[in-house]
C-alpha cells in the first residue's frame, strides 16, 4: 500500500495543466466578434467642420486633454478624461455616438481602439484634434518638418523589404479566458499610452526598429519611404495570418500620413502582444511640404466654451 502511494503521490505532482496560448484565444475571439485590425480602421475618423455641422450636441464627446488646458477651452459638453480612464467615462454616453478628442489625434486613436475592442462600435476620433478645431489649440503646426528631405535615410530608389513569415508573439498575460485576456491587455495598454518616436531619433537610426510603412504602394513611390522599411498593409490582419509578417522579437514601428492610423495600428499590435511604436505625427513630421494629400496646414474656428 506505501509503494501505491508514493507512486500515485508522484504521479500527481509531475502532472501540469497544459500552457494556455494566450495570443489563439485572444486573436480567435477577436477574429470571431468582428474586432480585427480592420475593424478598427472603418468609419473611424471625422472632421472638425463636419462635427460642428451635424451638432456637437448629437455626440458624447470626451477631451483628452490635461485638466488645465481642457479648462481654457473646450468643445461645449465635452466630458474631460484620460487615456487610463476613458472606458468608465465613456459608460456615460448613453445611446449617443463618441467623439475622442485629444491635442492632435494620436492618443484619441489610442482611446478608439480600446473603446472599439470593449464594445463602443460607434466610435471615432476628432481629426487633427482640438489643433484642428481652434487656432487656440494647435499644437500641430510647431510639429511639421521636412527633416527627412535630402536625408541618407530617406530613400526614393531603395526597394522596400521583402515580407517574410515570423511566428506570433507570445502574449504577456495573467488571465486564461478571451474576455478577462482583452480587458487585461486594454488596461495594461491605456495605462502605458501612446507609444510614440519622434522622427528625428527613428531617422537617426532606422535599423533600431521593424519598420511598416503604412501607405499605398503609389505613395510609397511618388514619395519615397524610410529605409529599410517593409510596406504590409492589405495583408496586416488576423484574418490571412497577415501578422505573421511582423517580427515578435523586434520594436515595430509603423507610420502614416499624420501619426493617428499609426497610434491606432501601433496599439492594436500592442495588445494583442507586440511590441509596437507610433512615428509621431507621420510623414508631416518628414516631408510635409511634399504632401499632397494627409497634409497638416491651418485649424478652423470653431466655437469653444471654458470652465
Amino acid at each position: 500500500m506505501l509503494v501505491l502511494s508514493t507512486g500515485i503521490t508522484g504521479c500527481i505532482e509531475a502532472y501540469q495543466e497544459p500552457e494556455v496560448d494566450r495570443f489563439a484565444v485572444l486573436t480567435n475571439y477577436l477574429k470571431t466578434n468582428n474586432l480585427d485590425l480592420t475593424n478598427m480602421t472603418t468609419d473611424w475618423v471625422i472632421d472638425a467642420a463636419t462635427l460642428n455641422t451635424n451638432g456637437v450636441a448629437n455626440y458624447y464627446i470626451i477631451d483628452l486633454r490635461s485638466a488645465a488646458d481642457y479648462a481654457i477651452g473646450h468643445i461645449q459638453g465635452a466630458v474631460n478624461s484620460t487615456l487610463a480612464n476613458v472606458l468608465t467615462t465613456a459608460q456615460g454616453a448613453g445611446s449617443k455616438p463618441i467623439v475622442v478628442a485629444c491635442y492632435t489625434g494620436q492618443n484619441a486613436a489610442v482611446a478608439h481602439v480600446a473603446l472599439r475592442l470593449s464594445g463602443y462600435a460607434n466610435c471615432k476620433i476628432l481629426k487633427w484634434g482640438m489643433s484642428g478645431w481652434n487656432s487656440k489649440f494647435d499644437t500641430w503646426s510647431a510639429n511639421i518638418s521636412d527633416r527627412a528631405v535630402g536625408n541618407a535615410n530617406w530613400s526614393t530608389t531603395n526597394t522596400l523589404q521583402t515580407p517574410v513569415t515570423f511566428t506570433y508573439p507570445k502574449l504577456d498575460a495573467v488571465a486564461t479566458t478571451a474576455q478577462a485576456i482583452l480587458s487585461e491587455r486594454i488596461a495594461a495598454v491605456l495605462s502605458k499610452g501612446l507609444q510614440g518616436v519622434n522622427a528625428a531619433d527613428v531617422l537617426a537610426s532606422p535599423s533600431t526598429y521593424f519598420i511598416n510603412n503604412y501607405w499605398t504602394e503609389a505613395d510609397v513611390n511618388q514619395y519615397g519611404h524610410i529605409k529599410g522599411a517593409y510596406r504590409l498593409n492589405e495583408t496586416l490582419t488576423l484574418a490571412n495570418d497577415g501578422m505573421k509578417k511582423l517580427d515578435p522579437s523586434a520594436t515595430i514601428l509603423v507610420y502614416c500620413w499624420t501619426g493617428q492610423t499609426s497610434a491606432l495600428v501601433s496599439t492594436y499590435l500592442n495588445i494583442i502582444g507586440y511590441n509596437a511604436k507610433s512615428l509621431k505625427f507621420g510623414a508631416n513630421a518628414l516631408i510635409n511640404s511634399q504632401l499632397l494629400k494627409n497634409k497638416w496646414t491651418v485649424s478652423g474656428s470653431f466655437p469653444y466654451v471654458t470652465n
